[in-house]
């Protein structure tokens, strides 16, 4: 498990430059930049504006500033330091730090995604179950019925038909702000309504492809009641593809909202994430990209142990 661990925060670490490096040189080759689009700004301050974000510099001195600062052993002003990743100023916000944008967007999305992806556990775990047990018959039908049309169904087109069923028809939940659970309810379903199909989807294929094998009809022939059989032995082999699925289902729930959370106005990474993008503001696309690589590396790591343990004859390679 150590050699593990080890072996996997030097790729951690590669995989962040990489990014990095990536990410810096493609947002740079887009023509435009940060200061141009403002229309009455005098050339003498836009030429200031720039020398303080270091903008006017040779492309290379730029990356290894912005490096510098995001490896935590450069300062804001260039000089040598040890301490935590610094990301400098956003370009678009004024007297706000990349660091103080993500500390006030982080919790909003993380408590979006985390409720999100608990609904689409819960939900389809629990459906995937009763469609396997109830094969071929009306539940295992609707069941799979809901399943593809949550997976075919985007979830901005579900956010708008939530939004004027239960804000405008029946004003149960708030439209759009950050303060209580009851807004995280709406932006959390349609998040994780497409993920509770999928996994539903591999439940019910996991569940019949294990039900069939010998050691669950060993169980039942030793007369173990089938809750046990099903709780203890089934559902464990079953949620090996799950377990896989947990990976690229929570790249795809930091993806996603995105747009949840310009829909419904939201102040996560996600929509700081797209008004950087928009006035090209580098530092914070910046901060933004790579703390989402760093929740994905972490959950991929997660799922890797998970893996093993649920199945013991795999081993941590």
């Amino acid at each position: 498990m150590i050699r593990f661990l080890i072996r996997r925060l030097l790729w951690f670490l590669l995989t962040l430059w990489t990014v990095f490096t990536v990410s810096f040189f493609l947002m740079r080759a887009v023509p435009g930049g940060p200061f141009e689009g403002e229309r009455n700004t005098e050339t003498a301050v836009k030429q200031a504006e720039e020398r303080r974000y270091r903008i006017n510099q040779p492309l290379y001195q730029q990356y290894a500033y912005h490096l510098g600062m995001a490896a935590g052993v450069l300062s804001e002003e260039g000089k040598f330091r040890l301490g935590f990743p610094d990301l400098g100023p956003s370009y678009r916000i004024r007297d706000y730090s990349v660091n103080q944008i993500i500390a006030q967007g982080l919790p909003v999305s993380a408590s979006l995604g985390i409720l999100a992806l608990t609904f689409g556990l819960v939900v389809g775990l629990v459906a995937g179950i009763i469609a396997s047990l109830r094969r071929q018959s009306w539940a295992d039908t609707s069941v799979m019925l809901l399943a593809t049309t949550g997976m075919a169904v985007p979830n901005f087109w579900m956010a708008g038909i939530c939004i004027i069923l239960f804000v405008f028809m029946l004003p149960l939940f708030p439209a759009a702000g950050w303060g209580s659970l009851s807004h995280l309810v709406l932006p959390a379903f349609c998040l994780g309504a497409p993920y509770a199909a999928y996994i539903a989807r591999l439940t019910r294929t996991g569940m019949l492809e294990v039900l069939h094998q010998d050691y669950i009809r060993t169980a039942y022939a030793k007369g173990l009641p089938a809750r046990r059989v099903i709780m203890r032995h089934a559902l464990k082999g079953a949620l090996l593809p799950v377990v896989s699925f947990l990976g690229p289902a929570v790249a795809g729930i930091l993806t996603g909202s995105l747009v949840i959370e310009k829909v419904f106005h939201l102040s996560g990474t996600g929509a700081y994430f797209v008004e950087a993008a928009l006035q090209r503001d580098y530092t914070l696309a910046m901060g933004v990209v790579l703390v989402y690589t760093v929740v994905l590396y972490t959950m991929n790591v997660i799922v890797d142990i998970c893996y093993a343990v649920l199945d013991p004859r795999i081993k941590l390679q």
